[in-house]
């Protein structure tokens, strides 16, 4: 115990120090450090240390490492999911999209939005009966068990690895930009700080960190909302005709444009970010933390509640920045109106927060921005963390005979492992476009781990030689997809054309995994696949009672 408290003093006080001086920005100018941001942000470690300490007193058996016991409520867990989807990206982005595309980024939110109805009704009851720690118990319920787990978990790693890559480079690159803090120092900062929430708490530290972040995060943005719609009088109609008024799309700015251009990057993208949703394997954990099947439906109930009201909230927000920000010469590069937004197009959010909250609201949805990313980090590192030792070593090496010892010991070193690793990769990617890193993590979920995923829940005729195809295919095609397309081939790797036309995956990985899947097991004739469909009952039976499901452990 002294030692946990140790740890966290000693990190309170590194992170304290790393934030002590101005750091130069990308262009070697110095960047302001921004003294509320930073106080507010330690506050929040500060917290989130108390509760990695005393969740760390609670982490004893392998049920508590990965799903805090199953003794999170639907409400709780609904908050915390809320806050694992609603990332950096989410705040940043979306509200600089709105305020560039207009409606555009209205029907990005949707289709992000769209993948909770799909979990709701097809997956979330019977994830929580048929599985236990990680998706692969679904997967693999009927199945061989070495092949199928092994399978899973390569597809989670290289979804968890390419969205720790797009974290940690948004980390990066943010606080930078409001801490005034030097890109390597952020990133090392953010990476320690994941392993020791993770390390130390496991399931329950990183599901209350979570759930904080989330409750600031709709805190921040609803207040900014509030004091910026108060302007026009909240009237939607004043706000758009404003808007309007002065956008360069003029009365488009409410009309699809460019994002549907070209419907089949549209179409796929839509179905990467839907059914991806439903594949990520830091989402798909949480149903697993919750005491039954009642409890999983609630916590799908209320996570689209609040992910649903945020879009709400960020979309209104960058109309507003449309006129707050986009007429007021001091948030632009030389006071010329029109031109380069300081510290580029992500930052509207920000600006915004300053001109109708000052630099203390601005300082509180800094530390909120941040703060996001770390929860993001860590869920991604428990779920990386899991695929590693409960499929790979538990299952796969040790075949069942791991102690809970044995095996909360190597999630530890697992989650230390990714870490590390995310701290050098956020340092080599620094340059990166970290777009296509974030459609690749959807892209390779939707193909790879959606399809094999719900054909297990609903399909009698999945063998494993089926499961194996259609998983490898998935992933294999996802990855080619997109680097052969013209964000990695021609943007990144200098050629000329793209062998691939489109920049989106999941439209044509999707069909092959599901192909894939139905052709090899269809095929299969063997004596073990004929076992496997007859077991389907057995499975159907469970998923649809919860007899024999893991209950919580406290």
């Amino acid at each position: 115990m002294m030692h946990r408290l140790t740890t966290a003093v000693t990190l309170l006080a590194a992170s304290g120090m790393a934030f002590a001086g101005p750091a130069m920005d990308a262009s070697g100018a110095k960047q302001a450090t921004n003294w509320h941001a930073i106080i507010m942000f330690l506050i929040f470690v500060a917290m989130t240390m108390g509760i990695t300490y005393w969740a760390a007193g609670r982490t004893k058996s392998t049920a508590d490492f990965y799903t805090a016991g199953g003794g999170i409520t639907g409400f709780q867990n609904g908050l915390a999911i809320a806050g694992d989807y609603m990332s950096a990206a989410t705040l940043l982005g979306l509200t600089a999209m709105a305020y560039t595309s207009g409606y555009d980024a209205y029907i990005y939110m949707l289709a992000f939005f769209a993948g909770w109805p799909i979990i709701l009704f097809l997956m979330a009851e019977r994830l929580r009966n048929l599985g236990r720690f990680t998706f692969a118990d679904i997967t693999s319920y009927r199945l061989d068990q070495g092949k199928v787990r092994t399978m899973a978990a390569i597809s989670s790693l290289v979804v968890v690895v390419f969205y720790l890559i797009a974290q940690m480079v948004g980390a990066g690159q943010l606080i930078k930009l409001l801490f005034g803090l030097d890109y390597n120092i952020a990133i090392f900062v953010v990476g320690i700080l994941m392993m020791v929430y993770v390390t130390l708490g496991g399931m329950v530290a990183t599901t209350w960190v979570q759930i904080i972040k989330a409750c600031m995060l709709l805190f921040g943005g609803t207040l900014t909302l509030i004091l910026a719609y108060s302007q026009f009088g909240f009237s939607l109609t004043t706000l758009l005709e404003k808007a309007e008024a002065v956008h360069k799309l003029g009365p488009k700015l409410m009309a699809p444009g460019s994002l549907l251009a070209d419907p089949i990057t549209a179409i796929s993208l839509g179905l990467g970010l839907m059914f991806g949703t439903a594949g990520l394997p830091h989402i798909l954990m949480r149903f697993f933390t919750v005491g039954n099947a009642k409890e999983a439906r609630k916590s799908v109930l209320y996570a689209s509640g609040f992910v649903g009201f945020f879009f709400n909230v960020i979309f209104l927000m960058g109309l507003c920045a449309v006129i707050i920000v986009g007429q007021n010469p001091e948030f632009f590069e030389g006071g010329v109106v029109g031109g380069k937004i300081i510290g580029g197009g992500n930052m509207v959010a920000m600006h915004l927060a300053k001109a109708v909250g000052g630099n203390m609201l601005l300082g509180f949805l800094a530390a909120v921005a941040f703060a996001t990313i770390l929860a993001v980090v860590s869920g991604l590192a428990l779920a990386g963390a899991s695929a590693i030792s409960h499929d790979i070593y538990a299952r796969v090496i040790r075949k069942g005979s791991a102690t809970e010892k044995e095996e909360i010991r190597v999630s530890r070193y697992a989650t230390i492992g990714l870490g590390m690793l995310a701290i050098v990769l956020g340092i080599l990617f620094e340059k990166m476009n970290i777009a296509f890193m974030v459609g690749l993590a959807f892209g390779v979920a939707a193909a790879a781990n959606f399809p094999v995923l719900i054909l297990s829940m609903y399909w009698k005729g999945l063998t494993t030689r089926g499961a194996l195809w259609g998983g490898y295919g998935g992933v294999i095609s996802a990855v080619l997809f997109v680097l052969f397309s013209k964000s990695v081939w021609v943007d990144v790797l200098g050629n000329k054309a793209a062998l691939f036309p489109y920049t989106q995956p999941a439209l044509f990985a999707m069909p092959i995994a599901f192909i894939f899947a139905y052709i090899f097991s269809k095929s299969d004739t063997g004596p073990r696949s004929k076992l496997e469909k007859e077991a389907f009952e057995d499975q159907y039976v469970r998923a649809q009672t919860g007899f024999g499901a893991s209950g919580a452990s406290h």
